[in-house]
């Protein structure tokens, strides 16, 4: 067994034993508090750069499916590759069981190169971060550990994330549940989770998935309707983006948005964006629907927060509140078809209570 270490940017120093890639890390040490899900959630874009401790004790239980691929996605997981810095659990499972398991959590992680570290007390890691918030962190495993250890704490937040992630050029996809013509969608890809375009394909709309910083409206693409996609980092870094989605508006062109991309959607209105202590990462988020007063459970995953203060009150109004913190989980038009969330309606992992958005929007395009 080879030991390993997680560094925190204030001191804090926590040993346990390594069972992913032997290699040390930097990033951004955050906590998720779901309690399943981990293939979707370490694939999940929106966590790049971070070194994610998962509070729910016992990890790597069912194991990693294959990596088959249904309509050019990956039919298990969220993107193509595995985007935390590191993981960090309390008991990692060295045996596996489930049907569609292929491999371990642990060997999935070395195919990845991703280091992870179990046998610490995450409860006293979220217990940290909770009061201190989110830190800057190392994990140090193996021979590079000395040099790594020596070096600068990295922000990933500094930088942008959301080019790391997305596609580089314009990729389609077409539809095969179509009733009549189908609608056709522009997904501005800030760092997608495939369920969202699996959400869409399903529903009859074909989709145009292009770059965060590709100006659609200039280029001349036809469409129905603008998707904004979920994605990491800092909203207010990716500056193109805001250009585009302002064009879109003005345009009057239908948009959706989902976590990032509510975000997005809001600075284009003319609100601001803030960082957020610890962040939501979960899939146990109650929301609040503040015309319905209906609450729903949802999955999260996002560090920054539209400041409500800020929203321009003539044109527009916060949609969904978050029931924990109170902190803006939605926005919208008061009379044009814009609107986004902040949590993920897409799910992969999570509940299914708020799939009805995605038909929402095809019913406005």
């Amino acid at each position: 067994m080879t030991k390993a270490t997680l560094i925190l940017e204030d001191g804090s120093k926590f040993e346990g034993i390594s069972f992913g890639a032997e290699k040390s890390a930097l990033g951004e040490v955050v906590f998720n508090t779901g309690m399943m899900g981990y293939p979707e959630t370490l694939t999940d874009p929106s966590y790049e750069a971070q070194i994610v401790t998962f509070t729910f004790p016992l990890i790597g239980n069912y194991g990693v499916p294959d990596d088959s691929m249904k309509d050019g996605l990956e039919v298990h997981f969220e993107s193509n590759r595995i985007h935390p810095a590191g993981i960090i659990v309390s008991e990692y499972s060295e045996k596996h069981s489930h049907w569609e398991a292929t491999r371990s959590l642990g060997d999935w992680l070395k195919i990845n190169n991703v280091p992870a570290i179990t046998g610490l007390d995450t409860r006293a890691i979220t217990q940290h971060l909770r009061t201190n918030g989110a830190m800057l962190g190392k994990i140090l495993v193996g021979k590079d550990a000395g040099k790594v250890s020596s070096s600068k704490f990295y922000d990933p937040n500094k930088d942008n994330l959301v080019a790391q992630v997305c596609v580089k050029e314009p990729m389609t996809y077409k539809t095969e549940h179509a009733k009549g013509k189908a609608k056709t969608i522009v997904l501005l890809d800030c760092g997608i989770k495939n369920n969202s375009i699996r959400s869409f394909l399903d529903r009859g709309a074909n989709i145009i998935r292009v770059p965060w910083n590709y100006d659609f409206i200039s280029k001349g693409i036809k469409c129905d309707g603008l998707f904004l996609s979920n994605g990491p980092g800092d909203p207010m870094l990716i500056k193109e983006t805001h250009a585009i989605v302002k064009k879109a508006l003005k345009a009057k062109l239908p948009t959706f948005g989902i976590c990032l991309g509510n975000q997005l959607m809001s600075i284009a209105a003319g609100a601001k964006t803030y960082k957020l202590k610890f962040g939501h990462r979960s899939q146990n988020q109650p929301c609040m629907d503040l015309d319905t007063k209906r609450c729903y459970i949802t999955t999260q995953n996002h560090g920054f927060a539209v400041d409500a203060k800020t929203l321009p009150k003539k044109d527009w109004s916060v949609w969904f509140e978050n029931v924990n913190d109170g902190t803006v989980e939605g926005v919208k038009h008061k009379t044009l078809p814009f609107f986004a969330v902040q949590f993920h309606p897409e799910s992969t992992p999570g509940p299914l209570d708020t799939g009805w958005m995605f038909d929402k929007f095809i019913k406005v395009l």
